[in-house]
């Protein structure tokens, strides 16, 4: 199946020949479709807590928090290249010489166009573009209309410019205060120190592309003064690329091998889920998980700082219990009531249905990494949902599942779906140690079955890629999940540059 040429390039990649074969087997067997039970919801299995419950939990996790490792972990391996797109079309269809600007953006395909360049300066970027363009230009402001809205993009995205083309989005300037500027990543830090914070260190875990560690670090050495200074907060930073042994080979339409025009593999990353590996390469007892782009400007940062002590204080409640529950299990004879308690426990804290009362087997439940998820009433947004779903072994479980998991072609899958009232926006806090403050192997807690296969394309030529189980979808499966509502306002990624123009990214 393999040439010399190719059993190289695997080990190369860290990867083994059987890894390889077992992925071609992936390709040709499919994925089956999760079987949805069930949308969670307010009323079946997500909590909903008052105002006072809310100030209680965040108040436990205050008294707890110094006792404790914390880290924020942000997937930000992101380019920027996916926020532009309009603007990338814009360059591409518009015509310096033949098109009128003000017909060309009355087309209702340019209407996100229309909206940029209306309201262009209350983008923080603006101001380090204009500058540039008037070293350029000394008559810029004088030119049509045209040529400046084409000037201005052009400096924007082009390497001869700011270059946001091959800038990763963490690091794309988001919001502006005064005259100076804070991208995403800078947000990251400034929130930590609400609630990420031990002894006055904050301790942030960044997972980049290894060409762009070295940007990070130095915008990091560009405003840690600052950043450590307006908080009174040292920051601890650390980074680490997804690892070349998690990537997985392309195959044809027909599940072959693909080669590419000089007959070598080609190789894809495999997802946010080669991301668990990062994840259990980490030390703390409470990691907080974030997307890089969803963030706020400062003047909303209290409000998401609160919600995420509530959150951190739910996990901390419960694995005091937990862990008072699993000390009695080990004991040598736990009696009856215990045994009854902690059964009942689980069914009614973890949501978990359970008829048994071994001793084994509430073990094998209690002791497992625990993770507490904010969900937010559903917007539309894309995205992964908190679902009551059946596995191949008959276990109903909570699950966060991406629509990609599921048969939207089967009309009672589909009609389930429809039904779902909240999503997930990646707002994660996770208990990573067990009772006696070991750090659990994550990778014994995944469930290798929950990949996606999606289509793509190579050159022009279609091929089929393998994702692995989504880091808090599969990857989690088999972990102990809450899910806790959380207002809307935890939940702002950036997907397109007119994002920044929400309230919640204009700063007052």
């Amino acid at each position: 199946m393999f040439t010399e040429k190719n059993l190289q390039q695997i080990k190369n990649h860290g990867l083994s020949e059987a890894k390889v074969k077992n992925q071609l087997e992936i390709f040709k067997e499919g994925i089956p479709f999760v079987n949805v039970v069930e949308p969670a919801s307010t009323t079946n299995g997500i909590e909903v807590f008052s105002e006072k419950e809310q100030q209680f939990y965040a108040n436990l996790f205050e008294a707890e928090k110094d006792k404790l490792d914390l880290l924020k972990f942000v997937p930000a391996s992101g380019a920027a290249t996916r926020m532009f797109k309009f603007l990338h079309q814009f360059l591409e269809n518009f015509n310096l010489e033949n098109d009128d600007i003000e017909v060309f953006l009355q087309k209702e395909e340019n209407r996100s166009l229309r909206i940029f360049f209306d309201s262009v300066e209350k983008f923080a970027f603006s101001s380090l573009v204009r500058e540039k363009l008037e070293e350029k230009y000394s008559d810029y402001d004088n030119l049509g209309k045209g040529k400046r809205y084409y000037f201005f993009v052009q400096e924007m995205l082009e390497e001869s410019g700011l270059n946001f083309n091959n800038t990763p989005k963490g690091l794309v300037p988001f919001h502006k205060y005064s005259e100076n500027y804070v991208t995403a990543f800078g947000e990251q830090l400034y929130e930590a120190a609400f609630y990420a914070t031990t002894n006055g260190v904050a301790n942030l875990h960044f997972t980049v592309s290894e060409g762009h560690e070295k940007k990070f670090k130095k915008r990091f050495d560009e405003v840690k003064h600052i950043v450590e200074k307006k908080t009174g907060v040292l920051f601890n930073i650390s980074y680490s690329f997804q690892k070349k042994e998690t990537d997985t080979v392309a195959a044809t339409p027909k599940n072959d091998l693909f080669l590419n025009e000089n007959d070598d593999l080609l190789f894809r990353p495999s997802g946010h889920g080669a991301l668990l590996e990062n994840l259990n390469d980490l030390e703390a007892d409470i990691i907080f998980i974030k997307n890089i782009d969803n963030v706020v400007s400062e003047n909303y940062v209290e409000t998401i700082g609160f919600q995420k002590k509530v959150l951190a204080g739910k996990l901390t409640s419960l694995q005091k219990q937990i862990f008072g529950f699993v000390q009695k299990l080990r004991s040598e004879n736990p009696s009856e009531e215990i045994l009854k308690k902690a059964s009942e426990f689980i069914s009614s804290a973890l949501k978990i249905q359970n008829s048994s009362a071994k001793k084994e087997t509430l073990l094998n439940i209690l002791e497992r990494p625990i993770r507490i998820c904010g969900v937010v009433e559903n917007t539309g947004a894309p995205g992964g949902g908190p679902f009551l779903i059946t596995d191949k072994n008959g276990n109903i479980s909570y699950q966060i599942v991406e629509m990609s998991q599921i048969d939207t072609n089967n009309p009672q899958q589909k009609g389930l779906v429809e039904k779902a009232t909240h999503f997930n926006p990646v707002d994660l806090v996770c208990g990573m140690r067990n009772y006696n403050g070991e750090k659990y192997d994550l990778l014994k807690f995944s469930d290798p079955d929950a990949g996606f296969i999606s289509h793509k394309s190579y050159q022009g030529k279609p091929i089929k890629a393998l994702e692995l189980p989504g880091l808090w979808n599969g990857a989690m499966a088999n972990w102990n999940t809450v899910f806790v509502e959380v207002p809307l306002i935890t939940f702002n990624p950036v997907k397109t540059v007119n994002d920044l123009l929400n309230e919640v990214h204009q700063p007052k």
